[in-house]
């Protein structure tokens, strides 16, 4: 492939998103650092719950040269434990209350599949956006909620559910069949009047290892859609199963994928290691510019 070419694709990313009213430039790419809330998410060392403890990461995140604070508290990794719509707003709202007290303008994610959930974040806690890991497939409510708040709505493939999306996932054709589950779910959000939509391939929720290189391999045919795309492969399994040992020593592999996501379409990193990541970001945009 011809150097200007990927140069050219890297430069015409020229997205903005509009967070409350507060447009995000996007032209260069942003990252995104996890918040984990969980007892059991699959990185251990990403898990927070004491209060003092959230905020010092996400002053971390920040201070490393985060974009986007992604807060979740509800674990996706395969075989994780149902919680209740209950556990799951008594685990956000005091951390979401600390965060925006401390931090009343940082860009706040909100990594949940419940409607009910998205709606009292956006309203009383001022979070701006809403990253779906099921696409609205888990909550029936969530596009019309969606269409409702209009905030940016992270739009996710996934195949099956958290607890089922690993049981022999397959595909005839991985790429195309997750494009046109994006294309079809990306058309309903715009019949209910969503502007701002970013799309996530989903790594590792219903993919096999070689399915979810096909699709970095692939990446650059999503920006078919004009939206921003954001990638997470951060410690995940497709690192570490490919290579050996796991998620605590996946960081070299994560840094290599999120650098190759960024020369072929990525927008968004979603990380761990956010420090790592904007490195990635201003080494491969002093590459190519």
């Amino acid at each position: 492939m011809k150097q200007y070419e990927v140069k050219k694709r890297f430069l015409d990313k020229g997205y903005q998103i509009n967070c409350r009213g507060r447009l995000v430039d996007m032209s260069e790419p942003v990252v995104m650092g996890i918040v984990n809330i969980t007892p059991d998410s699959f990185y251990a060392e990403s898990r927070v719950q004491a209060i003092d403890a959230v905020l010092d990461r996400v002053e971390k995140i920040q201070r490393e040269g985060g974009t986007i604070v992604d807060v979740g508290a509800y674990s996706s990794r395969p075989g994780a434990d149902h919680i209740s719509e209950e556990e799951e707003a008594a685990r956000l709202w005091p951390v979401l209350e600390a965060i925006r007290k401390s931090w009343p303008d940082v860009l706040l994610s909100l990594d949940t599949f419940r409607g009910a959930i998205a709606e009292k974040a956006v309203n009383d806690y001022g979070v701006d956006i809403i990253n779906d890991i099921s696409a609205g497939t888990l909550d029936n409510s969530m596009f019309e909620t969606i269409g409702k708040l209009n905030v940016p709505y992270i739009l996710m493939h996934i195949q099956g559910t958290p607890g089922s999306m690993q049981k022999d996932p397959h595909y005839v054709d991985v790429t195309g069949e997750v494009i046109l589950y994006l294309a079809r779910k990306t058309d309903r959000l715009r019949e209910l009047g969503v502007s701002d939509i970013i799309l996530d391939p989903g790594f590792g929720f219903g993919k096999t290892i070689d399915h979810n290189y096909q699709l970095l391999h692939d990446l650059e045919q999503f920006r078919m859609f004009e939206v921003p795309i954001l990638v997470g492969v951060s410690r995940k399994s497709m690192i570490y199963k490919f290579l050996g040992g796991d998620a605590h020593t996946a960081l070299n592999g994560t840094s290599v994928l999120n650098t190759l996501a960024l020369s072929t379409g990525a927008n968004i990193l979603r990380v761990h290691d956010v420090k790592e990541a904007v490195e990635c970001v201003k080494l491969v945009s002093k590459t190519l510019k």
